[in-house]
């Protein structure tokens, strides 16, 4: 099981967005929180760079798509301009921001049903190319295992995805996992057996009866 929650985390990894944080230094995290609660703008903006990665990565993965993803990120910035006051600063930044992700996916699922199926965004451009100047033909089976994968991950139900991504993929503990959602361990761990045996499945019946997702 180790293996194959490894490799799902390398399949998905193209769904990463890029912190612009990388590109340089950044003043450490409580500082630039309570800065930000006193009212210092520019300290807010440094606030949105630390977090869009995880926030946009984490919604897009959530939501399936990036117009889903970029609306939820959207209304996860708004909240923590409007609630960053509440937070406290000897409190798990991560975590909190976490729950204002979930949330914000929750609702932006509510008020958009209908998703865009992984091979239409590709289609669109939406979702980067894995590259291999060196092996095409190596590039172009990842790139359709992704594929297979995002789409195994748009069967599971809104809590089994949300447990799956912030377990596997964003490497929260199954405790941390549970403290953003609100829910047990125990039923998180439920959650994610049952997400990652559904992904299995769905790869293994892909395989199965020859189905081609690449472009």
């Amino acid at each position: 099981m180790a293996s194959n929650v490894a490799e799902i985390v390398r399949l998905t990894d193209g769904l990463r967005v890029k912190d612009p944080a990388d590109d340089g230094p950044i003043a450490p995290l409580r500082a630039i929180i309570e800065r930000a609660q006193a009212g210092n703008a520019a300290a807010f903006d440094q606030l949105i760079i630390f977090s869009q990665r995880k926030v946009i990565a984490t919604a897009w993965r959530v939501l399936g798509n990036q117009d889903d993803a970029m609306d939820a990120a959207q209304e996860v910035f708004i909240k923590l301009h409007r609630y960053l006051h509440t937070f406290r600063v000897d409190q798990d930044f991560s975590a909190w921001l976490y729950r204002l992700i979930v949330n914000a996916c929750h609702d932006t699922r509510k008020r958009r049903p209908r998703h865009l199926s992984f091979e239409e965004e590709r289609e669109r451009g939406g979702l980067d190319t894995l590259k291999s100047p060196h092996d095409v033909e190596a590039a172009a089976m990842v790139a359709q295992d992704e594929s297979i994968v995002a789409a195994a991950l748009e069967t599971l139900s809104q809590k089994e995805r949300a447990a799956l991504v912030l377990r596997d993929l964003e490497g929260l503990s199954t405790e941390e996992v549970a403290k953003v959602l609100g829910s047990t361990a125990t039923t998180v761990r439920s959650q994610i057996c049952s997400a990652r045996a559904k992904i299995k499945v769905f790869r293994d019946r892909v395989f199965r009866d020859g189905r081609q997702f690449a472009k």
